[in-house]
């Protein structure tokens, strides 16, 4: 095989598969093509090829179909499924089936179980109802064994098939030419098959029941397989509709996937936001809950970003389309957990090398179990039931269904929360990181200039100083003075007019306020007009410098009034997010490029002991690979473009989904929402669906191995064999549907929930 270093990508939906051997045998099929690598996904029923030019799309489905399966590119647009969505036409012919099974299969086991029952020729009875079970019902386990048998394969339908049809080829003999046809034959049921010799006996309900049985782990498995992916399907139709576009100034009603950029369209209160966009006018509150799982809304105005499907909570809105259809983030954060979902972590991988040669293994069991009861002198039937037990017991359903329905829900509840794992191979490094880096702008800080401190001069009001100085500012594009004006705006509600302003390039700017010549800026600013700072005013503004916060003084009427202290602030949630890390086992490191004062400030304020200051853009990776050397597993948390190679170099790279779309493509994890507790939730949801991928394996591999011995030495009947076959497939799904269940930490019982993720 010839693994492409680069290639395009394709998606198959893969038809025809029944079970984790299925999947692994077009996956075989499909690497073995020169320049192809393909991953088969049992529970999705997906593809993943990567090919290298030279080779179609159509080469790809006939190999694919050479094996007996069928192979299909995906629909283009979701819309196209009906409303009960695409998996219930799979599961209308299943549910046929079973229940037709069900109905007649309840009689012929009961009537095999309940020697009170057996009338004279109940068998005869038993017969003509077990038939259609065998037949109809069983035709898709037959239909695939014959076509695996036709390309020299066997899979897990093979020994359903042989389980179900030598039962009844054994009982049609026994009827016609053994003894077992007489009227008021009468046979006991026993949980341990008999010993008895001769062919006195039928196994119609062996038949019947393991057909049925089988069938409703089949439809419960499908059931639960479409629940798992509900998540990602929500996900996909959270989008508008439809929406009001400007065109010509006129509001028109189109689809919402027939924007494209540049177009201006209305979102009135209540309504989703049809695309991404940036708001040209109006401000209003937007829940953006079902993408971040924030569930308090965020106020937005004229030049702010917003998010397609997000709700408008409040005013008006009119908004300029900046991202459409594919480009979208709801539609990037679709495509991140469809990819997750199609991957293949390494315990799976060991798992369908497993699948793939099992099924021959088992066939070998069974005639090696049929030929060592024969050679002890035991009975045909007693040979037989064994053979046949062992058959029906071995299927490895379960684990081919391990792995890829715990990440179908892990993956999906993630995207609910907020939390995009990129594939399989994430969920492992979360088990073993033991630092993490956080970095501050951003991260740990909002990223955003806000007044901290007013320092007053004697004399003076807080007010008074917000209300002459934000007016000013407000006149200003520097980042710092619209901090002082926002604060300004805040407390003391509208600002006023400004005459006469001008900037001073380097020092500040000046104006007329109501009436006051006000200046603002540096402290060289106000001594070029003779106003001078009081001494305690200087002092207080040099310690406030000297912890790395920015200070711009302000004067009006000839005198210096008040210092304005501006930071960049620490997010609320910080502190409660560094501590839920700490319980989680991991060591906080705070990696800024600012001066120590300030670096050393922001960790005591959020708990953090190791600080790593000073620190270049360019240097960052090097950092990260420092820590690794000394023997750390080490996480990276960032959001800017020169966050993007130590996110790359760390062995679990998380980026804020509020950063660059640079450091996103170069984590392993996204958080939608800027909010860094979800850091701590996202490592907590991806252990958890680790630790269910191995409870999986290991009880489908303890059932195959605890079951085997018992069916091999005659000890269990092939109806419970097939019904416990059944119940281990659906118990894996089952067990993995929890993870639906996962919830965010809040702030109490954080540390003794989180001790039990570790």
């Amino acid at each position: 095989m010839t693994t492409p270093e680069s290639g395009q990508s394709v998606e198959l939906i893969i038809g025809g598969m029944t079970c984790a051997s299925c999947a692994a045998r077009v996956e075989k099929k499909l690497n073995r093509m020169d320049g192809v690598t393909a991953t088969v996904n049992y529970a999705t029923e997906k593809a993943k090829v990567t090919y290298l030019d030279g080779i179609s799309t159509d080469d790809l489905v006939a190999t694919v179909e050479a094996t007996g399966y069928t192979a299909a590119l995906p629909a283009p647009a979701v819309a196209d499924s009906n409303e009960s969505g695409e998996p219930a036409d799979e599961l209308k012919p299943l549910r046929e089936r079973l229940i037709t099974s069900i109905v007649l299969a309840v009689p012929v086991i009961a009537l095999g179980m309940i020697p009170a029952l057996q009338f004279d020729f109940w068998q005869w009875a038993s017969l003509t109802l077990a038939a259609p079970v065998v037949t109809w019902a069983a035709w898709p386990f037959h239909k695939a064994a014959w076509t695996n048998l036709r390309h020299g394969a066997a899979t897990m339908d093979t020994l359903i098939s042989l389980g179900v049809v030598t039962s009844f080829v054994w009982s049609v003999y026994a009827l016609f030419l053994g003894g077992a046809g007489e009227p008021g034959m009468k046979m006991p049921f026993t949980l341990i098959p008999s010993r008895g010799g001769g062919a006195e006996e039928i196994y119609l309900e062996v038949a019947a029941g393991v057909t049925t049985f089988i069938l409703a782990g089949r439809y419960f498995e499908a059931r639960a397989k479409r629940r798992s992916g509900a998540a990602l399907r929500a996900l996909l139709e959270l989008g508008a509709k439809d929406v009001a576009v400007l065109r010509g100034g006129v509001e028109q009603r189109i689809p919402a996937d027939q924007l494209v950029v540049g177009d201006e369209f209305v979102v009135r209160p209540g309504e989703k936001i049809a695309t991404d966009g940036v708001i040209v006018t109006g401000s209003s509150a937007v829940d953006a809950s079902m993408l971040t799982g924030e569930s308090v809304p965020v106020e937005v105005g004229e030049g702010d970003a917003v998010v397609g499907a997000t709700v408008n909570a409040g005013g008006r809105l009119v908004v300029r389309a900046t991202r459409v259809g594919a480009d979208t983030q709801l539609a990037q954060m679709a495509r991140l957990v469809e990819d997750a979902q199609n991957g293949k972590a390494a315990v799976q991988r060991l798992a369908d090398r497993i699948s793939a040669v099992f099924v021959p293994i088992v066939i070998g069991l069974a005639l090696g179990t049929l030929g060592f009861w024969l050679g002890n002198g035991s009975a045909a039937e007693v040979a037989f039931t064994a053979a046949v037990a062992v058959l029906i017991i071995a299927c490895p359903c379960a684990l081919g269904l391990a792995t890829p329905t715990a990440l179908l829900v892990g993956t999906g509840r993630g995207a609910q929360l907020g939390i995009l794992i990129k594939g399989p191979e994430v969920l492992e490094s979360t088990r073993r990181v033991d630092t993490v880096v956080l970095d501050k702008t951003g991260t740990v800080t909002t990223g955003r200039m806000e007044l901290a401190d007013v320092l007053l001069a004697d004399g003076e009001e807080r007010a008074e100083v917000l209300r002459l100085a934000g007016a000013l500012e407000h006149s200003s594009e520097h980042p710092i003075a619209q901090a002082v004006a926002r604060a300004a705006a805040d407390e003391t509600g509208k600002l006023l007019e400004v005459e006469d302003f001008g900037n001073v390039e380097g020092l500040g700017v000046q104006g007329i306020v109501d009436g006051h010549a006000v200046l603002v800026g540096r402290v060289r600013l106000l001594e070029e007009w003779s106003q001078y700072l009081p001494d305690d005013l200087a002092h207080a503004k040099e310690h406030a410098e000297a912890e790395g916060s920015t200070a711009v003084a302000v004067g009006w009427d000839g005198k210096a009034r008040a210092v304005l202290v501006i930071a960049d602030t620490v997010k609320p949630s910080s502190a409660e997010a560094v501590r839920q890390l700490k319980d989680l086992g991991l060591r906080p490191v705070l990696l800024t490029g600012d001066n120590e004062a300030v670096a050393r400030k922001v960790a005591a304020e959020v708990g953090i002991d190791e600080v790593i200051a000073e620190v270049l853009p360019a240097d960052k990776v090097d950092v990260v690979k420092r820590l690794q050397s000394e023997g750390r597993v080490v996480a990276m948390v960032g959001d800017g473009v020169n966050d993007a190679a130590a996110l790359a170099q760390a062995d679990l790279g998380l980026s804020m989904g509020t950063g660059t779309d640079v450091a996103i493509e170069a984590s392993d994890l996204t958080l939608v929402r800027g909010d860094l507790r979800a850091a701590a939730d996202a490592i907590r949801l991806s252990r958890r669906t680790l630790a269910t991928i191995k409870g999986n394996l290991f009880w489908a591999f303890a059932y195959n191995v605890a079951a085997l011995p018992i069916a091999a030495a005659g000890l269990l009947n092939p109806m419970l064999a097939g019904a416990a076959m059944a119940f281990s497939s659906v118990f894996v799904v089952t067990n993995s549907l929890r993870l639906r269940r996962f919830q965010p930490l809040t702030g109490s019982g954080v540390a003794v929930r989180a001790q039990s993720e570790k």
